[in-house]
């Protein structure tokens, strides 16, 4: 419905109204495009620095960062600060951020006013109208669409945030499985010699008569399952490396890094954390972003309800011409607006009061989810910590004496070659097995750093298997 009213001249309250309404719409961009908090929270959570990349002078200058940090062993440190500065996924992801930003100024500025004209001619008569409206109810709403949208965007800062720290957590757990399995490649290229040893014994055993062919085939199939076991260990050595340079975001000659020899050692204790519970329940980004969702969802729920009956009410200056060209104008105001005689906003506000209970159903089932996860996690760690420390502590020094009670008997020729052969695979397995134990420990450190701060990526130390080490050994 339009309500014209055409008295006298009212260009002064015209004016005020649409200075007001022109103030109102002035939202513009920030400086940082909200970026700043992600990196606040970047070094307060992990204490690393995250770049976003808009210009290729910023890349320039990271990818000079990046080659000083790869010319030398790669650190888990250096290695997350590395995916942090070059990753494209990471970067890809931030530009959510800049897309919620431009939702933010949007929910800050009117609409454009509009502009109506008609015209007519008859013998000489004229009729002309002009009219000039803005929509008044945007104004009135405008705060409240203004508070949804900076919430809105407070949310997409924690998630791009949390993308950041995931990135970080698979980016360490990738380099802890790079680095055991090329550790477990020198350990299975250990026992592919000590099989080696015993196969060509085995066969001069058997030419002077002293063995006979099923001895010499059990020593020449060990040998077989080293070798195999070997070419095993190296082909996971390759996949574990090409996912930590995928995360890297590296190419060229840019892959040929190096990494170190072994894993950090294990720390002499492992971290007692009886409320981690608690701890869980205040650092997570993920459930602050829910509530921050849920939140802005129940104040969109209000503003649904303030415009059920009207959502449009234009208001603007116009002016009329009847008669002859030389007639004066008249001018006036125009006044539109929706009358809800089919539609009375039902649908809408039952539409969002049902988006709003599903909202709050699932911030409850991510809060009781990072109780269970964080709890699960925990245990995970201090279980990995026991076994590592376990096979440091006992299992490895004590084949470590036994080796060395059986090469005094080789010595004192109580015990033979083959012997002390078996002996030698089983310490090497002894030793691998701790280094699983330990790699282990490193990605349930991992997960755990993750699980106080969000969701934890699924996945991490393989399933509890023999090593090809440990396969050999046992043959």
């Amino acid at each position: 419905m339009d309500i014209r009213f055409v008295p006298g001249s009212r260009p002064r309250l015209a004016v005020a109204v649409l200075s007001m309404l022109a103030l109102a719409g002035c939202a513009s961009f920030s400086k940082d495009g909200g970026f700043t908090s992600v990196e606040d929270t970047t070094r307060q959570r992990i204490g690393k620095d995250v770049k976003w990349v808009r210009s290729d002078a910023d890349r320039d200058v990271l990818a000079r960062q990046v080659d000083g940090l790869l010319a030398k062993p790669l650190s888990a440190d250096d290695a997350v600060q590395i995916a942090l500065y070059n990753n494209r996924g990471l970067q890809a992801a931030f530009q959510e951020l800049g897309l919620s930003e431009v939702d933010l100024v949007q929910a800050g500025r009117l609409p454009n006013p509009r502009f109506q004209m008609f015209w007519a001619r008859n013998n000489g008569e004229y009729k002309i109208e002009q009219t000039l409206t803005m929509n008044i109810f945007a104004l009135i709403t405008l705060p409240l669409a203004q508070e949804v949208g900076q919430r809105r965007f407070e949310r997409a800062q924690r998630e791009a945030a949390m993308d950041v720290l995931r990135l970080a957590a698979d980016t360490r757990k990738a380099w802890t499985l790079a680095v055991a399995a090329e550790e477990s490649v020198r350990y299975a290229r250990q026992v592919r010699t000590v099989a080696d040893t015993g196969a060509e014994l085995a066969r001069r055993m058997e030419a002077t008569g002293n063995w006979n062919r099923l001895q010499r085939n059990r020593e020449q199939g060990f040998y077989a399952d080293a070798a195999l076991n070997l070419a095993r260990a190296e082909q996971a050595a390759i996949t574990a490396r090409e996912r930590l340079t995928r995360l890297l975001g590296l190419w060229g000659e840019q892959v040929r890094y190096r990494l170190p020899e072994r894993l950090p050692d294990l720390p002499k204790a492992a971290d007692d954390l009886p409320n981690i519970e608690q701890l869980a329940m205040e650092q997570r980004l993920d459930l602050q972003a829910v509530r921050l969702e849920t939140e802005a969802l129940a104040k969109n729920l209000g503003l649904t309800k303030a415009t059920r009956f009207i959502n449009v009410l234009e208001l603007g200056p116009g002016r009329v011409r009847e008669g002859s060209s030389s007639d004066p104008w008249k001018n006036g105001f125009e006044v539109g607006f929706e009358i809800p005689l089919f539609d009375w906003g039902t649908a809408r506000v039952a539409r969002a009061e049902a988006i709003y209970l599903q909202a709050v159903n699932r911030a409850a089932e991510t809060a009781i989810n990072a109780r269970s996860e964080v709890r699960e996690t925990y245990q995970g760690y201090r279980a990995s910590y026991d076994i590592a420390k376990h096979y440091r502590d006992e299992i490895v020094p004590l084949r470590k004496r036994i080796s060395d009670e059986n090469l005094l008997r080789y010595n004192g020729m109580l015990i033979g070659t083959f012997e002390l052969l078996a002996d030698a695979r089983a310490q090497i397995a002894s030793v691998n097995s701790y280094l699983d134990a330990l790699r282990d420990y490193w990605l349930a450190r991992a997960d755990l750093d993750m699980a106080l701060i969000g969701r934890p990526t699924p996945g991490g130390a393989p399933a509890p298997a023999l090593s090809p080490v440990q396969a050999a050994a046992g043959h």
